[in-house]
């Protein structure tokens, strides 16, 4: 690849039971032959360097049940709304940082709830959004994982979407369209999230690491 490489973060740390190490590890090789220098982080007081948050042009994230410091909040936020893109999956991305409302705001979803036991589930593309580059060629599939429901907002495109029943409570029986990837825009900064990963073998079947890899491209300056 000539002219300067393009330079990729990951910030992994958490809760072990996201297997963060194991699920970006995955995706190091896709991103070398994409052409970008990667450094791995497992401190988030990255996001408060400023020199380091504008050399970056992907932050991909897998940081679950975490909590930022206003300072960490503030670097990450600013640097995405300048430019730097952000990606990543499952609670990795919308699990986590729940107190920090920016951070809310920038990706777009929060994690509220999924059923306690695996459940087979088809994702359908929007195909709206067929010819999109994280999606295009591919086609309806099922995944055996954890189901998430989410509260989002109207901000972003939603590439996939799956249908919830939801259990017991004010709503059963009446199911619910709930998106499993999206992207959207925060200022300059491009983002994209899927759902799927709540472990590693979710994201080695090839439908879904086919499109968590073309994600993480597509969101980097």
């Amino acid at each position: 690849m000539s002219g300067q490489a393009r330079r990729a973060l990951i910030v992994r740390g958490g809760w072990d039971g996201h297997v963060p190490v194991e699920t970006t590890e995955l995706f190091l090789p896709g991103l070398a032959e994409a052409g970008f220098d990667v450094t791995v982080s497992d401190d988030l007081d990255v996001y408060a360097d400023p020199e380091l948050m504008a050399a970056t042009d992907l932050v991909v994230q897998c940081w679950s049940m975490g909590t930022l410091t206003k300072e960490q909040s503030a670097g990450l936020v600013s640097a995405v709304h300048a430019g730097t893109g952000f990606a990543g999956w499952h609670g990795g991305v919308v699990g986590t940082f729940g107190l920090s409302l920016d951070y809310l705001r920038m990706v777009g979803g929060l994690f509220l709830f999924h059923p306690p036991d695996f459940l087979r589930y088809r994702v359908t593309l929007d195909p709206r959004q067929a010819g999109h580059p994280i999606v295009a060629g591919l086609t309806d599939f099922d995944v055996d994982t954890e189901q998430y429901w989410m509260l989002t907002d109207a901000l972003s495109t939603v590439l996939a979407s799956t249908t919830i029943m939801p259990p017991e409570g004010g709503h059963e029986g009446e199911p619910v369209d709930m998106p499993v990837v999206w992207t959207r825009r925060w200022g300059s900064g491009k983002i994209f999230f899927s759902a799927v990963g709540h472990r590693l073998a979710d994201l080695e079947d090839p439908t879904v690491r086919t499109l968590t890899q073309r994600g993480l491209v597509w969101a980097a300056r």
